[in-house]
C-alpha cells in the first residue's frame, strides 16, 4: 500500500463544519512510498458480493487509522503520483446489470401480436399436413409467409430497441458528473469517474455521493437520502463514529449513489466502481424490473382486447364449420380449407403495424429529443408529457437564469448600488462614513458555503468556477472582488486572520445560515463588541432574521436599537427591492463571549440555536437573478396549450410575484390572497367529486399568491377553491414538505396530471411525487435523480416542445389505429364473414389477407409516425390520462360506422361487379354454399376458380387504393387537407408519397410475380379495376372533408361530439 508521513504533528483533527482547513495551501511535504502489502486487507477473498459487503470494517476503525489504511493525508489528500498509480485499478464506474439476451429474444419473437402469428403458422402447417388431403402448396406458402412475418417483426423490434438504447446512452453520456476532492492540498473539481481509493471527497447539500466514503469531518446537520439503497425515504443523519456493526446500517459511511440532502462533510474513499456497496448490489440483483408506462399500458390493453376478439372469432369460425356447415352443406369446405379461411380471423383483426409504429415513434422522438439535449430516462414516459394540465415550476435556476449577482446594499440610514460602492467610498472626504462595509464584507465572505475551485484561481473573479448554491456564489464573488484599502477591506488578509469554528448550513426550513468565526484582527462595533475574538455571523431571509435582531447598524458602523421605525425602514427597502424581482438577504452578527467547541456537534448546534437572539442587523443585500430569456415565450405557449403554470418557490412573496409578472405566470393586475380564497369557500361545497374541481372555460382568469404559512393552514375546502378557481398561482416562502403537499393536493383534484420543474434539493420531494419531474442539467444531483426528464442545456423552452411531442406521439398512434382498422381489419373480416355465414366464396384469400396486413398496411402506417404536429395540437385541452384512452367510443364510431362502412361495401361491390361482368349475378354468388362447383351457371370448375382468384385480387387492389383516401383523411382531425397537404407547407410529409408508392409496388408484385402466381393463385386484373378504387378513395376523402367542415362550423353539433 501507500504510506504517508508528515513533518508536522501526526495527530488528526476533526472539524465540525465540514470545511476545515482545506481551502488553504498546507505548508508541509508528504513522502509516499509503495509497498506490496495492504494494511487491513483480508487474506481470503470471496467471489460472493454479499460476503464482500459483510467484510467491510472501515466504519469500525478510528478516524486516524482510516488515513493510515488508505495512505492519505487529512489536509493534503493524495498526491498526483499516487492518483496515477491508483487509476490503473480501474475507473469509478458501476457496470450495468447483465442483460438476459435470451429473455429479450423471446420477447422479440413472441411479443406483441407475434404470438397470434405463431398460432396462425402452426394451424396453417397442420392444414397443409396432415389435415390437407391432398396437401395444398397454397397452405405451405401461407405458412412460409407467416414465418417470414414473424422473423421480420422480431428483427425490426430488435433493431428499434438497439437503436433507441444507443440514442439514450449517447444522451446520458452528455451528463458530466463531477466531484470535489482534496488533492495536493487544494480543493478541485474532477470527473467522478476519476475518483480513486484514498481520495478525500468534499460533499455538500444536493450532491450525489460518487463512491463509498468513510466520513471524517461533518457539519452537525448532515443528512443523507439512502432510498436508492434501503427503499426508505426518511433522511438519515450522518455520524463520525460507527452506530452499527452492519456497514449498510451504520451512519458514518456515505455510500455510492446516495444523496446529501442537508449539511456537508468530508469523506475518505474506501471503494470505487463495482467494488462499492451499490456496485455489488447491482451485481447481486441482476436485471432491473420492467414497469409499464402509460402508452405501454394502452397498447397492452388494446393488444389483449384485439387478441381475445381474434382468437374468439377464429374458434367461432371453426365451430360453425364443425357443427353447421360441414353437416348442412357437405363438400362446401374441406377441413384444410376451413382452417385456411378461418386464419383470416386472426390476420384480419390484428393491426400488425401498431407495435412496429409504437417502437418506431419512440425512436423518432428519441432522435428529436437528443437534438435538444433532453434526457428522457424512459422514452415511453414522453407520452405522459402530453397529458400535463398543471406545471409547477421553481423560480431560482428554473424560471430565472441562476446567475445571481449582488445588485444593492442597504444599511439603516441608506442604500447604494453594488457596482458603485468603491467609487462612492473613494469620493468621500472621510471614508469612515461607510465603515459598515467592513462588517458587510466579513459576513458575506465568512458566512458562506460556496468555494472557489483551486484549478481556476488564476482566472478573473467573474470567470472562476465555484462550487456552491447560486446565492452563496453571488455573495462570494461580491466579497472576493470588494477591496477598499481606506477601510482595510481586503479578502486575503481577512482569510489569513480568521478561522471557521462551526457552521450550520442554510436549509429551507430555517431559511438562514450561521457561521462561528474566530477573528484575530480588530472588528469595528460598539463598546460591548470591541474585545470579542469569536463572532457568530448569520445571513438569511429578512422576515425570519428580523425576529432575532435587537440592534441595527448604520453605514458608518455605529449600532442603534432595532425599534419599530428601523423595522419599517428595512421593511420598505425589502418591499421595494422584492417588487423589482431582487432576492433580499439580511446580514447579521453577534459577538460570543464563550464558545463551547468541545461539545459534540449535535449539542453544539442546540447551543447555537439558543444564541440566535439579540443579533445586530448589519444590513440588507439585494441579489438580482434575471429571468431566462426563453421563459416568457415558453410559458405563453404552455398556457395556450391549456396548461396552468404555477410558481412554487421558497423566495419572498413580493420577489416571487415580481418574477411571475415578468415571465407571464401572472397577467392580472389584481392578485388575491388567502382571505379571498376563504371568502369563496362556498363555491365548491363538501362532497363534490374531485374530477369536477377545476376552472371552467367561461370563468375569468384569476390570480392568487399564497405563502408557506398560508399553505400550512389550508383546509380541504380551501384547496378546492385554490385548485378549482385560479388559473395563475404563486406559492412563496414554501418548505420542501409544503411543495410536496401542494403537488399532492393539485393531483387529487380536477384529474390533473402535474409536472414539476426544479433544480435544488428542496425541489426533490415534489419532483418525486409529481407525474412528471423535470430537472435542469445544472441542478443538484438529488433533483436530477428524482426527475423523469432532464434539460441538459437548462433550456426551459424545451418543456413546451416536450409537451408537444408527448401529444404528437399519442395523436399519431391514434391515427395509426384509425388507419389500420377500417380496411386492414374491418374490411378483411367482412370477407371472412361473407364466406362463413353467407355461403359465398371468400373474396379475399388468406394469403392476400396476411400480405395486406403485414406489408401494405405497415408500409403506409409508418409514414404516420413522421407526421408533424397539427396546427391546433398545442391549442387543445390536455388529454385526461385517467379517462381518455387510445381507443374510445368515438374512435370505434369512426372505424366501424364511418370509414369502415364506406370501405368494405366498395371492395365488396368490385367483387360483385366483376362476377356480374362474367355472367354471375349477385344471387349467383351469394348463398351458394356447396352449389359452387363444376356446372354452376354452366361454368367449368377451372372457370369458377379463375373467377374467384381474379375477384380476390380485385378485392385486394381495391383495399390497397382505398387506403390512400383513408390515410389522407385521418392525417388531420379537424383541419382541411387543403391547409395541410403532405407535399408542401408546415405539414409536409413526403414519406406519405413513398408509402403510397411502396404499397402500389407490393400490389403489382403480388399480381404479376410469376412465383407468387404459381403458389398463391394471384392473377392480373382488368385495367378498369385499377382505376375505379382511386374514385372510391377520393369519395371517402371528400366525405371526411365535409365531416370536418361540419365539426369546424358547428363545434357543438352531434357530429362534432362524435369526432375523434
Amino acid at each position: 500500500m501507500e504510506k504517508s508521513t508528515a513533518e508536522s504533528s501526526s495527530q488528526i483533527q476533526k472539524s465540525a463544519d465540514g470545511q476545515g482547513r482545506h481551502g488553504i495551501q498546507i505548508g508541509y511535504r508528504t513522502l509516499s512510498i509503495r509497498v506490496d502489502e495492504k494494511v487491513g486487507q483480508k487474506v481470503k477473498k470471496s467471489a460472493d458480493p454479499a460476503d464482500a459487503i459483510v467484510a467491510i470494517d472501515v466504519h469500525l476503525i478510528p478516524t486516524d487509522q482510516v488515513f493510515v489504511r488508505y495512505s492519505s493525508s487529512p489536509t493534503v489528500g493524495l498526491e498526483s503520483a499516487a492518483v496515477e498509480r491508483r487509476l490503473k485499478d480501474g475507473k469509478n464506474v458501476i457496470s450495468p446489470p447483465p442483460t438476459k439476451y435470451w429473455l429479450k429474444a423471446l420477447n422479440y419473437i413472441f411479443g406483441g401480436f407475434n404470438f397470434l402469428m405463431w398460432i396462425a403458422f402452426v394451424v396453417t402447417v397442420l392444414s397443409y399436413k396432415p389435415l390437407g388431403q391432398p396437401p395444398l402448396i397454397f397452405n405451405l406458402g401461407v405458412a412460409v409467409l407467416l414465418m417470414l412475418v414473424i422473423i421480420i417483426s422480431a428483427t425490426f423490434y430488435a433493431l428499434v430497441d438497439f437503436h433507441a438504447n444507443r440514442i439514450m446512452k449517447s444522451i446520458k453520456s452528455l451528463i458530466a458528473e463531477e466531484a470535489a476532492v482534496i488533492r495536493g492540498g487544494n480543493q478541485q473539481l474532477i470527473s467522478a469517474n476519476d475518483i480513486v481509493v484514498g481520495d478525500i471527497v468534499v460533499l455538500s447539500t444536493g450532491d450525489r455521493v460518487p463512491a463509498d466514503l468513510r466520513i471524517v469531518e461533518m457539519s452537525s446537520d448532515l443528512r443523507f437520502d439512502r432510498s436508492l439503497l434501503t427503499g426508505e425515504s426518511d433522511m438519515i443523519p450522518g455520524s463520525l463514529d460507527a452506530t452499527a456493526q452492519n456497514a449498510l446500517e451504520t451512519r458514518n459511511l456515505a455510500l455510492n449513489s446516495t444523496f446529501v440532502t442537508q449539511g456537508n462533510c468530508l469523506g475518505v474513499v474506501f471503494a470505487t466502481g463495482d467494488r462499492t456497496v451499490m456496485g455489488r448490489l447491482v451485481r447481486m440483483s441482476g436485471e432491473s424490473k420492467f414497469k409499464l408506462t402509460t402508452i405501454q399500458r394502452e397498447i397492452w390493453f388494446f393488444t389483449k382486447v384485439i387478441s381475445t376478439v381474434a382468437l374468439s372469432l377464429f374458434c367461432f369460425s371453426l365451430l360453425l364449420f364443425g357443427v353447421w356447415l360441414r353437416k348442412s352443406y357437405p363438400g362446401y369446405l374441406t377441413i384444410s380449407g376451413a382452417i385456411s379461411n378461418s386464419i383470416g380471423c386472426l390476420t384480419a383483426f390484428v393491426p400488425q403495424g401498431l407495435p412496429i409504429c409504437v417502437a418506431l415513434s419512440l425512436t423518432v422522438i428519441a432522435r428529436r429529443m437528443a437534438k435538444r439535449s433532453v434526457l428522457v430516462k424512459n422514452l415511453a414516459t414522453i407520452e405522459t408529457l402530453g397529458c400535463i394540465s398543471v406545471l409547477c415550476s421553481d423560480k431560482t435556476g428554473t424560471l430565472t437564469a441562476g446567475k445571481m449577482a449582488v445588485a444593492s446594499i442597504a444599511f439603516l440610514d441608506g442604500s447604494m448600488k453594488a457596482d458603485e460602492l468603491e467609487g462612492q467610498v473613494a469620493n468621500m472626504a472621510d471614508p469612515r462614513v461607510y465603515a459598515g462595509l467592513d462588517a458587510t464584507h466579513k459576513v458575506t465572505r465568512l458566512c458562506n458555503g460556496a468555494k472557489f475551485d483551486a484549478g481556476t484561481a488564476d482566472r478573473p473573479i467573474a470567470e472562476r468556477v465555484i462550487k456552491g448554491d447560486p446565492t452563496d456564489t453571488a455573495l462570494l464573488r461580491f466579497s472576493e472582488a470588494l477591496s477598499v484599502p481606506s477601510l482595510s477591506i481586503n479578502t486575503s488578509s481577512l482569510l489569513e486572520n480568521s478561522k471557521r469554528l462551526f457552521e450550520i448550513p442554510f436549509n429551507s426550513k430555517n431559511k438562514w445560515m450561521l457561521s462561528v468565526i474566530e477573528v484575530n484582527d480588530v472588528v469595528d462595533g460598539d463598546v460591548s463588541e470591541k474585545n470579542s475574538k469569536t463572532w457568530m455571523f448569520a445571513k438569511g431571509a429578512p422576515d425570519i432574521l428580523f425576529r432575532s435582531c435587537s440592534t441595527a447598524m448604520k453605514s458608518d458602523g455605529s449600532v442603534v436599537p432595532f425599534d419599530d421605525s428601523a423595522k419599517e425602514e428595512f421593511g420598505a427597502i425589502q418591499s421595494t427591492w422584492s417588487s423589482e424581482g431582487q432576492r433580499v438577504l439580511a446580514l447579521c452578527r453577534k459577538p460570543l463571549e464563550v464558545f463551547k467547541g468541545h461539545l459534540p456537534p449535535s449539542d453544539l448546534e442546540a447551543v447555537m440555536y439558543g444564541e440566535m437572539q439579540d443579533l445586530t442587523l448589519v444590513g440588507l443585500v439585494g441579489i438580482r437573478d434575471p429571468p431566462r430569456p426563453d421563459v416568457p415565450a415558453a410559458i405563453d405557449v404552455i398556457r395556450r396549450a391549456g396548461v396552468r403554470v404555477f410558481m412554487v418557490t421558497g423566495d419572498f412573496k413580493l420577489t416571487a410575484v415580481a418574477i411571475a409578472h415578468q415571465v407571464g405566470i401572472i397577467t392580472q393586475e389584481r392578485v388575491d390572497t388567502i382571505d379571498d380564497v376563504r371568502a369563496a369557500v362556498d363555491k365548491y361545497p363538501e362532497g363534490i367529486p374531485p374530477p369536477l374541481i377545476k376552472p371552467s372555460d367561461d370563468d375569468p382568469i384569476r390570480a392568487v399568491v399564497l405563502t408557506g404559512e398560508d399553505v400550512a393552514t389550508l383546509s380541504p375546502l380551501d384547496w378546492n377553491v385554490v385548485v378549482g378557481s385560479y388559473t395563475e398561482i404563486v406559492f412563496a416562502r414554501t418548505t420542501p414538505d409544503q411543495k410536496m403537499s401542494i403537488v399532492e393536493n393539485i393531483k387529487a383534484r380536477g384529474d390533473n396530471t402535474v409536472a414539476v420543474t426544479g433544480d435544488g434539493v428542496n425541489d426533490a420531494p415534489a419532483l418525486k411525487v409529481s407525474d412528471i419531474g423535470v430537472a435542469m442539467g445544472s441542478g443538484s444531483d438529488v433533483a436530477k435523480e428524482a426527475a423523469a426528464l432532464i434539460l441538459l442545456n437548462n433550456d426551459f423552452s424545451s418543456i413546451p416542445v416536450a409537451i408537444e411531442m408527448g401529444r404528437l406521439v399519442f395523436d399519431n398512434l391514434k391515427k395509426v389505429t384509425l388507419y389500420l382498422m377500417p380496411v386492414g381489419s374491418y374490411t378483411e373480416f367482412m370477407a371472412v364473414l361473407a364466406n362463413v355465414l353467407m355461403g359465398m366464396q371468400i373474396p379475399l384469400s388468406s394469403y392476400l389477407q396476411v400480405c395486406f396486413s403485414i406489408t401494405n398496411d405497415v408500409v403506409m402506417s409508418i409514414s404516420l409516425m413522421y407526421e408533424k404536429a397539427e396546427a391546433d395540437l398545442m391549442l387543445r385541452k390536455p388529454r385526461n390520462a385517467r379517462t381518455d384512452r387510445l381507443t374510445d367510443w368515438r374512435l370505434f364510431v369512426q372505424i366501424y360506422l364511418f370509414l369502415g362502412l364506406m370501405a368494405w361495401p366498395c371492395c365488396m361491390a368490385m367483387w360483385f361487379v366483376y362476377m356480374d361482368q362474367n355472367g354471375l349475378s349477385f344471387y349467383d354468388v351469394i348463398l351458394t354454399y356447396n352449389q359452387w362447383g363444376a356446372g354452376w351457371q354452366n361454368k367449368t370448375s377451372d372457370e369458377l376458380t379463375t373467377l374467384v382468384n381474379t375477384g380476390q385480387c380485385i378485392y385486394y387492389v381495391t383495399m390497397v387504393f382505398i387506403q390512400y383516401g383513408v390515410l389522407l383523411a385521418i392525417r388531420n382531425r379537424r383541419v382541411s387537407l387543403l391547409q395541410s397537404n403532405p407535399l408542401w407547407g408546415p405539414r409536409q410529409n413526403l414519406i406519405v408519397l413513398v408509402g403510397m408508392l411502396g404499397t402500389a409496388l407490393i400490389a403489382v408484385t403480388n399480381l404479376y410475380g410469376p412465383g407468387l402466381q404459381a403458389v398463391f393463385n394471384t392473377t392480373p386484373i382488368p385495367a378498369m379495376f385499377w382505376g375505379i378504387p382511386f374514385g372510391f378513395a377520393l369519395a371517402i376523402l371528400i366525405v371526411d372533408e365535409l365531416r370536418k367542415l361540419i365539426v369546424r362550423t358547428y363545434p357543438k353539433s352531434i357530429i362534432a361530439k362524435m369526432a375523434w
